[in-house]
């Protein structure tokens, strides 16, 4: 089996496993009790801290462990909207083509706490302009977020520049580096919150994190212990702590490398998609995008039919976000970006690992992804 399905999850690293099993078994302490046992836990947990700060360009007090990507892009923006009312300001900004962890919490807080959600336009490959959000913004707005990288479409986004627009109108920006994070540098994208989970990048599901600048007052959305510094209540997960921070440690020494053999190969596979497949169309931005990111639509035939023949010939892929993946709906995203509602069932999306394939592995990949489509037409 050819595992192409890695925007929705990875394996588990073996470095990881290894260095997580001591704090399942031996050093099991809670990192709240004060004896031994929970001091050990609760060094460990502050060193697991204190590596991810420094690989996010955060204060170690700024990490927050949550319990995934999902619960920490909810506690940013919620956190930050709420904090944010009694100073009158009732207003969030994001994009339409958010992870639906971002895009949900937004519509909550319009629906009961009437904050007004302000949803930027992208273009035809999901760009976000720092003109469009420069005009959006205004005195009232408490917080932007944007992803770093789109999970469907893989476009990247210049952080860099939004950033720089959200703190000329002194509003802070969340960034959602889920997918990035392992793949692209994330400790100068002038970020004033940002969100990790640990299972994009080699660490078990369950874990996650968000990084927020001490000084953006936050509201909790747990209540109880007062841990995390009483911004998230709840025993840490310590094993999964010291597994995030290994699994980021690992992907950070090994980016450059990985980025360039994995870049090279997707670059290769969608090029021999396109000319072996006739009705095949990238989707995202070609220059800037993940390396390890391949989606496409073939219009006339079905996605999921494309995806069912893939799999009996042992190449593992998706439609799109796994969290959205039954709700029967065309992609949110594709739609954004301008995408007929037709031509959008159709969208197959192929995420890489870290591991280098076989040298021949993209052209016999596009091979079988041709044979597949002529399948799923009747041809």
């Amino acid at each position: 089996m050819l595992y192409l399905d890695h925007a929705a999850t990875s394996p588990l690293r073996a470095e990881v496993r290894d260095a997580m099993l001591p704090y399942l078994s031996g050093v099991f302490g809670n990192p709240s009790s004060h004896h031994t046992v929970g001091e050990a836990a609760a060094e460990a947990l502050e060193d697991a801290r204190t590596r991810i700060a420094r690989r996010l360009g955060f204060r170690t007090g700024d990490i927050v462990f949550t319990g995934g990507g999902t619960e920490a892009n909810n506690l940013a923006i919620k956190g930050i909207a709420l904090a944010a009312l009694a100073r009158g300001r009732r207003h969030v900004v994001v994009s339409p083509i958010e992870h639906e962890s971002v895009l949900e919490p937004a519509d909550h807080l319009r629906r009961f706490h009437s904050i007004h959600v302000t949803r930027l336009p992208v273009d035809g490959v999901g760009r976000i302009s720092a003109d469009d959000l420069r005009s959006t913004l205004r005195d009232d707005t408490s917080v932007v977020s944007i992803g770093h990288a789109n999970n469907e479409i893989g476009t990247v986004q210049d952080v860099e520049a939004l950033a720089a627009v959200a703190h000329e109108a002194g509003v802070p920006l969340h960034v959602d580096a889920v997918q990035s994070a392992g793949w692209l540098p994330l400790d100068g994208l002038g970020a004033d919150a940002l969100t990790l989970a640990g299972h994009k990048i080699g660490a078990p599901k369950g874990i996650g994190v968000l990084a927020v600048r001490g000084r953006i007052p936050l509201e909790p959305l747990l209540h109880g212990g007062g841990q995390e510094r009483g911004r998230r209540s709840g025993t840490e997960n310590v094993a999964g702590a010291v597994a995030l921070a290994t699994a980021l440690d690992l992907a950070s020494a090994e980016q450059d490398a990985v980025r360039a053999h994995v870049g090279s190969a997707t670059a290769r596979f969608m090029s021999r998609v396109l000319a072996a497949v006739p009705n095949a169309a990238i989707t995202g931005d070609l220059h800037r995008r993940l390396p390890a990111s391949a989606s496409f639509t073939f219009a006339g035939v079905n996605g999921e039919t494309v995806l069912l023949e893939l799999e009996r010939r042992g190449v593992v892929s998706s439609s799109g976000s796994a969290c959205a993946a039954d709700s029967g709906e065309p992609s949110h995203v594709l739609l954004a970006c301008g995408i007929d509602p037709d031509v959008a069932t159709t969208a197959v999306r192929f995420t890489f690992g870290r591991d280098p394939l076989p040298p021949d592995a993209p052209e016999q990949l596009a091979v079988m992804v041709a044979e597949a489509v002529r399948a799923a037409s009747g041809a």
